[in-house]
């Protein structure tokens, strides 16, 4: 092998970097014939202009669409002959092309690969069409409750920052986007010196990573790499609600705050008051708000995995008359995190379901191979997996309660429903809870 730098072990992984700059995460399970490989970007939409929202979106639709050497309907007829997938999708923080197949295979698909990566074609046809499909898509969320509670949310919460653009991008930004942006794009950001590919098939590691290297090995690093964009978040504003009437039969409410970065020390307390919150039927709100309430249609909490401080929800689906006592109560359950600790016994309950949750998401190769190259490109490492869940097994209730003093606050929360229903709500309501 030509790579710069031996393989170091870490685990059942090991890392290899290449003369040109891909960082190799390679894993071997010989269990199964199916080789799965994910090669990740970094962009996303937090690379993003505001003018020109929804563009990391649109170049990751149309990179498979065409090279110099092959349209559309070809690159799709070699993928197909060999029974294997080639995808890509795109994030906040990242772009990423994936694919699968027989272990046998992968050499060919490497080939299809490197010439997809380094020589798109981005033809103008296909750029009309997938923006038409985009734009479709990007209509019909305007049309989701839910979608609109959370795009009021995201810009209340981070005002200028990429964080507050929805992916899929704005109908104006999209709609004016050229051929000219995505070759633009895909020059700063699909670069070698900037990908992590993870590998994980049932072949010895080093011959995994002579595959590679002699299908982008030779890939030429284009001229410096763009500015890491460091966009400051704006101060957290007061509790903010926002009304948006809608001719629905019920009300959606939205309850956003401000969480931590994927790299923080609360990370993991967020994850875990996520899922004692909103994670299945038997989750807190579930239990509440639907069960012995009867308030909910549906309810349930998030909290992304993010470079920068990243959005952590709550929301339910109401009948329009109980839209304000639906909010109180939803509330009150925050307010509850915040005046006094977790039982250890629901701390305990959190934890066991969380930890599960997260072993059946790593159950394949795909799976693997997703999950330990989305750290890297985060900035984490592979080892992050090991130390995440040892840390939500540490967790005490006093630490989770600490986070909830820390972070939810400063809500802004997001009404979609019947005009007559909205106006009813009154601000005291969305007050700034006593955090003592």
């Amino acid at each position: 092998m030509n790579s710069a730098l031996l393989a170091t072990q870490r685990g059942r992984l090991q890392r290899v970097l290449l003369a040109n700059g891909i960082t190799l995460l390679l894993g071997q399970n010989p269990t199964v014939e199916i080789l799965a490989a994910h090669c990740f970007f970094r962009g996303g939409s937090r690379a993003e202009r505001p003018q020109q929202a929804g563009v990391s979106h649109l170049m990751a639709a149309v990179l498979t669409k065409g090279t110099h050497r092959r349209n559309s309907q070809a690159i799709a007829a070699a993928v197909e002959s060999l029974g294997a997938s080639l995808s890509v999708d795109s994030s906040a923080d990242y772009f990423e092309v994936s694919l699968r197949c027989v272990a046998a295979d992968f050499p060919e698909l490497l080939d299809l690969l490197a010439e997809t990566l380094r020589d798109p074609s981005f033809p103008e046809e296909e750029v009309a069409r997938e923006q038409g499909l985009i734009l479709q898509a990007i209509r019909a969320q305007q049309e989701r409750p839910f979608s609109l509670a959370f795009d009021q949310v995201r810009q209340a919460l981070y005002g200028d920052h990429p964080y507050a653009l929805p992916g899929l991008g704005r109908l104006e930004t999209v709609g004016s986007l050229t051929r000219e942006d995505l070759v633009a794009y895909h020059a700063a950001y699909c670069r070698p010196n900037g990908m992590v590919m993870v590998v994980i098939g049932p072949e010895p590691p080093e011959q995994m990573a002579a595959q590679v290297e002699a299908a982008l090995g030779d890939w030429v690093v284009p001229g410096p790499s763009p500015e890491d964009r460091d966009v400051p978040l704006p101060p957290l504003r007061d509790p903010q609600l926002l009304r948006l009437p809608q001719p629905t039969q019920q009300t959606t409410i939205l309850i956003g705050f401000r969480g931590s970065p994927a790299a923080s020390a609360d990370y993991p307390a967020l994850k875990l008051l996520a899922t004692y919150l909103g994670s299945g039927l038997s989750s807190r709100l579930f239990v509440e708000l639907r069960e012995r309430c009867g308030l909910a249609y549906e309810v349930s909490a998030f909290f992304a995995t993010r470079r920068d401080p990243a959005p952590f929800g709550v929301y339910m689906g109401t009948a329009a008359e109980n839209t304000q006592v639906a909010l109180e109560r939803l509330q009150a359950e925050i307010h509850r995190l915040q005046a006094n600790p977790l039982d250890p016994a629901e701390v305990e309950i959190a934890q066991r379901k969380l930890l599960g949750q997260y072993a059946l998401s790593k159950q394949t190769n795909a799976q693997v191979a997703q999950l330990v190259g989305w750290y890297e490109i985060l900035g984490l490492g592979m080892e992050f997996d090991r130390q995440y869940l040892q840390r939500v097994r540490q967790l005490t209730p006093e630490q989770l309660h600490q986070a909830a003093k820390t972070y939810l606050t400063n809500s802004a929360i997001a009404l979609v429903g019947p005009e007559a229903a909205l106006a009813e709500v009154e601000p005291v309501f969305y007050g700034r809870f006593d955090s003592n």
